[in-house]
This record gives structure tokens, sequence and C-alpha cells, in this order.
């Protein structure tokens, strides 16, 4: 050997014969110390480097005695010493020594980041990434090769001949390599590797090659039987080690070509090591799917293959104390840290294969390569593929086809719980205390002072501010800014002139526009949570309306009314936030703003169907006669029949003259159909181009582009459809001036006129007390949705500096005579879906990862911005069809009912149950409370859209929302604690998942109405598992039965709020 390589020869390694190692020597007697600073729970040291003694926590006996998951966890539980043994991600790459022309050499033939991807052999390409299916004889296989055959762990070396000089000696000197052999195998190790993305551009001759190498080439064209010399450069070797390594190496290196199941090329490639500018130029790695790797990645390598020279199979596994790049060994340029080989002789190619492909899976897993770097001896090794073995789970062979290859899963689940012992309990838990710890973070909870909780949400958005500036440099934000904006733009049109008929043109259109100005630019800028749409809604539009029919029955100037209670409405709002009154935000649940969302959506999609409807109305397919010819001019010998052909669109350009009653206004008998082309097509493209992010074609950023564009994309689209038919639709109106509507009227209210008497501005406060129960419940239910845990929102909420910043904004539209506008449920939840982020670095095959939403104030500022510049616009924006707005209308509405659980229990209320998806909540509730809860919640819906739909009533819209939370808290007497958990929070669904497995312990506490139950599909009593005296009453009282059973013994109490408190962390 050479002597760079006895002097890298300093290595931690074991063996065995088909046993537990014998070189370690310890006393089993004598428990070992927990933390030894030393570092002695490790591998034993190499015989020639001198052994060390080393010590465990607890007798050899008693390790072997514990259940693999405890043993696994006890060696992930150990500190680590020194950053050698730290875990990084693993690229696993597998190859196999075949026969490719003349040459042997070691082919690629699978990889692993997280799922595998193999070679297609007849394609020449890889598959798509799959779930690795093993053989359970593979895993055993695997077993016993790591308990039987060499495990070196922390090699020093730093390149692959190294390697294969320490692998060799260790083998020979174990006993389980014949030292006559040994050059032979060390030939197989050093041959080269060749890597699927090369035979695309495979190229025969090297660039670079040694002249060594050269002058083996020559003298191969006159004898075949004589291979090519392999040269070795690696750092710090000299050339007189070369020309030794050279001329030691010529004999034994022919004797190999004669052993070798297939002949060598006599051309061997030179080959290469990290370090050097030689193996740069000659290995050039798969860059482009670098991007795929995760960053600090190592590799790890398995090399199976068969050889007729030996007589048993030969595998170690080998951990280098650092990792390095072995020129072409990997696929990528990343360093490699694990090595495993494994050769034979032939007849076992296809076991290998299974053998080395289970190597590679149990090194993609989370916690046996966690192990592998950890481990200290060859034991920690087999503890972790017993601990893998565990948790496997076998699919049996008669139910499904071992061909297929297994979709990656949309989510994995965590697999803390395999590197931790499950946590017992803790016996006291208040559960109040934690219930306010979490309101107190989401700032809903009273502080006792005044403008406590604003002064709070300032602290907490503050160091936030500059940052909303900067996260808004993205694409995907002027995707969102030019979606919303054309969202936004239509309704607050829309809403004009219905304000207009609802106030005698005191505002209209022009109002409204202004109004999305000054509030969404103030909004955006200063409030607690900016991903807040501001809009108008429905309620706002019939409080107006009332106001000004009770003004003018009055005989009372109408904005000047309307001026003093909205300053009332701001007086009352700025005293809600000194009170800390958003703190009764925290009893909207689920419940509540579901049904609220749920409401509003329906309302967009029941809107922007009648619009269509209306639409037909006016401009019916069936029309009379239409009254209009062509006919030739007076001076032309053309006949009338001649000119009759030509339509109303091109008669003029005939030279021709339009004769009839209709000839005045364009033929429509083709406006509704068109109308339902363009609003479905826009809504099906939007849909499926918004969708188009997960598809199969083209490069990840360009789907992610067209997703985040897709709305655009359908507006643009449908409109160059519209222009290029030239049918006659309806366009989208946009005021033309900037001036007020009423000429009678400036942008200043005046507070005091002769018509208003001196009282109006004092009795003006009782309307303002409905209006700002209007605002509050409008305002803090979409805060609400927009704050809930499922959006990974990290800048914190602002419910009070929301309400603040809304009760100026609010002061200074009633000063200038705009409408009101307050937080948009549907806006806001498409807003926030735009916005939503993705992890971008996957492996393949795995699914993107919800990550969060962009959270930035630039998009709600650009918004509103544009819309206050629409006036500028309008020759661009009359071009648009209304009905193309009304399917981004339809869009908006059934995206903002995705992801509802609400809605979710409507659909599972339609279907069988095989075919019913498997929600959390269908595994711990019965399908009848779940349809009983969805019952009542459906009934509220209904009545909600009942007091809603009359003009009568709908001003009481606002106190109904009210009373759904008294609805809310009266189910506590249905239904049992457990079930309002698991059907009425707002935890996210990963949470939920993780708590799972405890939730069918609890047992619930009982209302006393308990025994109405069996009517709704319940239970008359609720006996507590484990209660001591359940029995008792049942034997001392035979009409036990017809008595409701409340009492829950302590321990079980106190496992309930242990329990309910994970539900919420």
């Amino acid at each position: 050997m050479p002597q760079q390589t006895k002097s890298q020869a300093q290595l931690k390694h074991f063996h065995g014969n088909g046993r537990l190692p014998n070189v370690i020597a310890t006393d089993s007697s004598r428990p070992w110390n927990m933390n030894s600073s030393s570092g002695d729970d490790e591998a034993p040291k190499d015989p020639r480097t001198g052994g060390e003694d080393f010590t465990q926590q607890f007798t050899e006996n008693d390790f072997e005695a514990t259940p693999p998951a405890q043993r696994v966890q006890f060696i992930l539980g150990e500190d680590v010493d020194d950053g050698s043994h730290v875990s990084h991600p693993l690229f696993s790459e597998m190859g196999m020594l075949v026969k490719e022309g003349d040459e042997i050499e070691w082919k690629e033939t699978a990889r692993w980041i997280k799922f595998e991807e193999d070679v297609e052999e007849g394609g020449n390409r890889w598959s798509k990434p799959h779930v690795a299916t093993l053989s359970l004889h593979s895993l055993f296989e695997l077993r016993g090769l790591l308990a039987n055959g060499s495990v070196m762990l922390d090699m020093e070396a730093n390149n692959l001949e190294v390697v294969a000089d320490l692998v060799c000696d260790q083998m020979v000197s174990s006993g389980t390599l014949p030292a006559g052999v040994k050059d032979k195998v060390k030939d197989a190790l050093l041959r080269r590797h060749r890597h699927q993305h090369e035979y695309a551009k495979k190229t025969r001759l090297p660039i670079i090659r040694s002249l060594a190498d050269m002058r083996n080439q020559s003298s191969s064209k006159t004898d075949m039987g004589a291979i090519g010399v392999t040269t070795w450069f690696h750092a710090g070797a000299s050339p007189s080690h070369i020309s030794a390594g050279q001329q030691g190496s010529q004999p034994t290196t022919q004797q190999v070509q004669k052993d070798m199941v297939k002949s060598p090329s006599s051309q061997s490639m030179a080959r290469q090591t990290s370090g050097t500018e030689l193996a740069e130029q000659q290995h050039k790695g798969n860059t482009h799917f670098m991007r795929k790797i995760p960053p600090g990645a190592e590799a790890s390598n398995i090399l199976v293959g068969e050889v007729d020279f030996l007589e048993r199979q030969l595998s170690c596994f080998i951990r280098l104390s650092q990792a390095a790049v072995m020129g072409d060994l990997t696929e990528v340029p990343v360093p490699t840290r694990f090595i495993f080989i494994l050769l034979g002789p032939p007849g076992s190619q296809s076991n290998f294969h299974e053998i080395g492909r289970a190597m590679a899976t149990l090194m993609s897993d989370e916690i046996f390569h966690e192990v592998a770097y950890r481990a200290r001896k060859r034991d920690h090794l087999l503890a972790g593929v017993d601990e893998f073995l565990d948790a496997v789970t076998v699919l049996p062979p008669g139910e499904w086809d071992p061909t297929i290859r297994i979709e990656p899963p949309a989510a994995i689940p965590s697999q803390e719980v395999r590197k931790r012992p499950p946590e017992l309990p803790k016996e006291e838990i208040d559960e109040e205390e934690e219930e306010q710890r979490l309101r107190e973070e989401s700032g809903l909870s009273r502080t006792g002072r005044l403008f406590g909780g604003l002064i709070n949400d300032f602290k907490r958005k503050i160091p936030w501010y500059i940052s909303d500036y900067k996260d808004a440099l993205s694409m995907q934000c002027v995707a969102s800014w030019i979606f919303l904006y054309f969202a936004c733009l239509s309704p607050i049109i829309t809403f004009g002139g219905l304000l207009s008929e609802a106030t005698g043109k005191n505002m209209a259109a022009m109002e409204s526009l202004v109004s999305g100005f000054v509030c969404g630019m103030g909004y955006g800028f200063f409030s607690g949570q900016p991903l807040t749409i501001l809009g108008s809604t429905g309620p706002v539009l019939v409080f107006e309306s009332i106001v000004y029919e009770f003004s003018m029955a009055q005989g009372w100037d109408y904005m000047t009314f309307r001026f003093w209670i909205g300053m009332w409405v701001a007086v009352i709002c700025v005293v809600l936030v000194a009170i800390d009154a958003s703190a009764l935000v925290c009893y909207i649940t689920r419940f509540t703003e579901e049904n609220f969302a749920t409401l509003i959506a329906v309302i967009f999609v029941y809107k922007a169907i009648e619009n269509v409807v209306v639409i037909g109305k006016t401009f019916p397919v069936n029309q009379g006669i239409y009254d209009c010819i062509c006919t030739p001019p007076l001076q032309s010998n053309a006949s009338v029949l001649e000119f009759a052909k030509y339509k109303w669109d091109s008669c003029e350009s005939y030279n021709g003259t339009l004769v009839g009653h209709d000839c005045g206004t364009p033929p429509t008998e083709n406006v509704f159909l068109m109308s339902v082309v363009l609003c479905t097509g826009t809504f099906i493209l939007s849909t499926i181009l918004k969708e188009f992010k997960n598809a199969l074609f083209f490069p990840s950023i360009v789907r992610q582009y067209i997703s985040d564009f897709s709305v655009l994309i359908a507006i643009f689209a449908m409109t160059f459809f519209d222009y290029s038919l030239g049918v006659p639709t309806q366009k989208l109106e946009v005021p033309h001036e900037l001036k007020p509507t009423l000429s009678t009227r400036g942008w200043l209210i005046p507070p005091f006129t002769e018509k208003n008497p001196w009282w109006s501005p004092i009795i003006a406060v009782f309307p303002a007390m409905l209006g700002t129960i209007l605002i509050f419940m409008d305002q803090q239910i979409t805060a609400v949705i927009v704050n809930r845990k499922e959006n990974k929102l990290k800048k914190g909420c602002g419910y009070h500096l929301d309400l603040f910043v809304l009760s100026g904004l609010i002061a200074i539209c009633s000063m200038m005579g705009l409408p009101w506008f307050v937080a948009a449920t549907v806006l806001s939840i498409n807003h926030v879906n735009s916005l939503k982020l993705e992890s971008e670095c996957s492996a393949p095959g795995e699914k993107p990862q919800f990550l969060g939403v962009r959270e930035q104030r630039v998009t709600h500022i650009m918004i509103f911005l544009t819309i206050g510049g629409s006036v500028l616009l309008t020759p661009l924006l009359g071009n648009i069809p209304m009905p193309v707005l009304f399917g981004v209308f339809l869009y908006m509405g059934v995206a903002s009912l995705k992801g509802l659980q609400f809605f979710d229990r409507i659909l599972i209320m339609f279907m069988p149950a095989k075919y019913q998806p498997d929600y959390m909540f269908l595994r711990q509730v019965p399908i009848k409370r779940v349809h009983l809860f969805t019952i009542i919640q459906l009934a509220c819906l209904i009545i909600l859209w009942l007091i809603k739909s009359f003009p009568q009533t709908s001003i009481l819209f606002p106190l109904m929302l009210v009373v759904m939370i008294g609805i809310r808290k009266s189910l506590d007497f249905v239904f049992t604690r457990r079930e309002l958990k698991i059907l009425d929070d707002i935890m996210p669904e990963m949470t939920k998942r993780a708590a799972a497995d405890d939730l069918h312990q609890l047992d619930a506490e009982v209302g006393f109405c308990q025994k109405y139950l069996p009517f709704f599909g319940g239970r008359g009593k609720r006996e507590p598992k484990g209660s001591l005296d359940a029995g008792l009453d049942g034997a001392a009282n035979p009409n036990a039965g017809a008595q409701i059973k409340c009492n829950i013994s302590n321990a079980n109490e106190k496992e309930f709020e242990a329990q309910s408190s994970l539900l919420k962390k």
C-alpha cells in the first residue's frame, strides 16, 4: 500500500463472522457512564492505530433486550460530541457492475432523495418518482449482511482509492476475503462510474487522459488481452508515488481481466478524485438535477455487482469521518458520506439489486439515516433496521400488483413520534389558562387598561412594517394585484349603481371609486392586517336606503344627517377599541364564521348567475323580426337582393343604406348566448389555469406564473374572444370625470343645514349604534377568517388596530359624503389564496408543501391605487364585457367555498359511506352526529339567507350574526365537548392529525339535556371509561339507565384536559 494510503488508514471499524464482533472488550456486569466526554461509546479504533476502551449507558445485554424503538430513541437522544455526527439530508444513488460495450463499469440504476427513481432500461430515461416497495426477504438479507459483514465507521479517506485499499485490507485481515483476490476486488471497485445523464451526450474518448492511459491504449491495438492501467491522482500525490503505483499494479491488473465475468475495456479511463482540476474537467455532474438536492446534502452510494472470482458474498458498510467528493462516484457534485458495497458470485444479480434498493430506501428513511450518522457500533445500525422493520406496512401479495408504482402521497406524516418516546400527559393542565394564553397571542384578551389592546397591536406590528414592503418583491404579488383589481372594481361600480337608486344619486359609482381609493390606501398603509380587502356590502346598502327614506320622510337633508351618523359610528368604534371590545371575537367559532363565509360565497355565485339571467331577459334569444335591411345606393344598378345579404355592421362599407325601424340598434339575438359563453368560459378557464401549477406540462416556474395570472389570462382571453366576434354585449361602464354625481353637492358635507333640526345630531346616535353592530360584525368575522391558523400567518393579528383605522376612515367618508367600506369576506379570502406560498425546492415526487401566506401591504395599496385611477383608464376598461366580470364573481364564490369544513360536510350528506373522503371528523365522530351538526348549521344559513333577502328584515342581519353565537353556545347541551372540539374549531388539519390517535381515548362531560339525544341519533347516557362508581350505580339502582350520568372520574377529567390542550397547540 502506498505510504500516503497508510497515513490515511485511521478509521474505526469492526467485523464479524456470523456473530457480534469480539473485538469489543466490555465489562457487562458494570453499567457505563451516561455522558462520557471522552466519546468512548464509539466503534473500536483501528488495531493499527491502537484501540481505546469506550463506555456505554448500560450493559450490552440490557441494550439487546430493549425494544428496537427504544434503542433508536436512546441513540438519537444522545448529545453529539462534535459536528461529524450531525445528520445532513441524504442523496442516495445505486450503481450496478455491468458491461457497456467493451467496458465493465458501474452503471447508475436508481436514485433517491425522498422517493425512488429507477432507470427505465427500455426507454433509457428516469421513471416517475414513486414510493419504494421492498420485499421482506431483501430486508432480512440486508440485516444479515449488516450483522455478519464488515462495518467501518468514521473512516478517514478523501478518495475512492483509499477507500478501496482500506476495505480490502480489512476484509483480508478478518478472513472474509482471500488474499489472492484482493487486487481483483480492488480493481472492480475502481471501475468507472457512468451516470444516466451522460448517456445522452456519451463520449467514448475522454478529453483529458493520462500519458500512461494513452500508452496503454496504443498497446491494446496489438494485444487485446492487456488491460489499461488505471492512474489515480489525489491530493498530495507525488509523481514518484504514481509511478510506483503503476509499476506495482500492472501484473495484477492483467490477471484481473482473465477472472472478470465480462472482459474489461482496453481503454480504461483515467481516474479522477476531488480537489483536482482534472476531476472537474473530466466529470461534470448533473447540475440541472442539483437544484432538487436540499442545501447541505451529502451522498450515500450503494454499489452492488457480481463477479466470478468470488465464491461467497462480500459486503461492507462504510461511513466516512468527513464527507468528500469522490470524483465520478456520484451523479451530482455532492460529497459522499456513506458507501455500501455488495459483491458476490454470478447468479444472484436480481437478489443483489433488491438488497441494494433496500439499503438505499433505508438511507432515505428519516429515522434510519439519523441512526446511521450517530451509530457508534454495529448494534446501533441493527437497532435502526429493526425499528424500520417494526414501522413498515406489509401488503399481501394476492391483494395488489407489485409492478404498480405507488404515487407519492400529498402529505407525509411527521416521523417525530419515532424519534422520541411518547410523552405522558401532564396531570395538571389548566384548560382556562391554556385558552387565555392562546387568546393573548392573538391579541384577543382584555388588558385591563384603556387602549391596551391597541397598544399591543402596535407593538406586534411595528417590527414587521418594513418587511411588509420588502416581502412584496415577487411576481406573485403582481398577479394578485391585477386579479383583485378587477375583482374589486366591478363590485364597486355595481354597488355604486345600486347606491345611486337607493340614495337619490347622492352617492353613485364615482363616489364609490373615490371611497375605494381613500379607504383602501388608508387601510393598506396603517391597518394591522392588510390582507383584509375592504369593499361594499349588502347590509351597508340596506342601512343607507333606510336612512335615506327616513330623511326624506322627515324632510331632512340626507347627507348632513348621514354625516352625524358616521361621526357617532366612528366615536363608538373608538370606544370599543378603548375597552378592548375586539376580545369578544374569541366567541366567533368555526360554526359562526363558516356560516357567514358560506353565505357570502353563495351570494357571489347567486348574483353572478342572476346577472347573466337578467341579460337573457333584456336581450331574449327568440326575438321578433328585425326590421332593418340593407338597400343599394339610389344611383346603383344593383338589385335589392344583392344588398340584402349584407349585415347591419357591413352595409355602410359597401355604400348601402339601412332601411327600417330597428336600424338604430344592432341585432341582439345573440347577446344572451354570448354572455353565457363569456361567463362560463371565464369561470372554467380561471379554474383550470389556477390548478395548472400541479399539471405535468412545462417547467415549474412556467406553471407557477400561469397559475398566478390565471384570472388575468381568462379576462384577456374572453375579452379578445368577444371583440373578435363583434357581438354587442354589455360593457363595463366607468365614470369619465372626477366630480360628484350630483352637481348640487361638493366633496365636503356641511355638518349643519337649515333643513335639519338642532337635535338631529343627538338622535343620530341610535341608528349609529345599529350601524356599529353591522360594521363590527362584518369587519371582525372577516378578520377571524383571514387570521385563522390554517393560513399560517407569522406577523400576528391586529383586531384592535384594524377597528381603530376603520373608525377613522368612516369619519373621513362621512365628511366627504362617500360610501362606507368594511372588510369584504370573499375578496379577502381570494386575496389570501392568491398569496399562498408553497415549498419550491422539493425532492422529485414530493408534493409542494403549504408554507404560509406572503404577508405584505403592497398588493392592498396597489389595488386601490389603480381603482382610484380607473377614471383615467376608461377607454381601456370600457372594452371589458360585464359577463366576463360575472364569471370572475362566479370563480371567486366557488373558490371561497373550497376548504370550508361546513361545505365539505354538506357534500358528505349526499355521498355513500364507502365513497366519503377520509376526513378527521369522520374518524372521531359518528356520522349521524356529523349530519345533525351539519343540519343545524344549514338551518342557520337558510335563516340568514331569508333575513337578507327581504328588505324589511335585512337590517337585522348583523343582529342575527350575534344570535348565531348564542345558537353555537346552546349546542353545548346537544353535543359532547369532545364532538364540538372536533367539529367546531379553527385548528389546522395537520395539527388535528397529530393528535388524532389520542382523541379516541377522551371521555367528555355531558350537559343536562343529554337525555334528549336518542331523538337525534345520540345516546341516552354517558358513562366515562374507568369510572369506579358506574358499576355500583347500576347495581344499586335498577333504573339507572333512565338517569343522566354526568359525573366523570377525576382521572378521566385530568386526561380530558390534558388531551384537549394538545388540540390547541
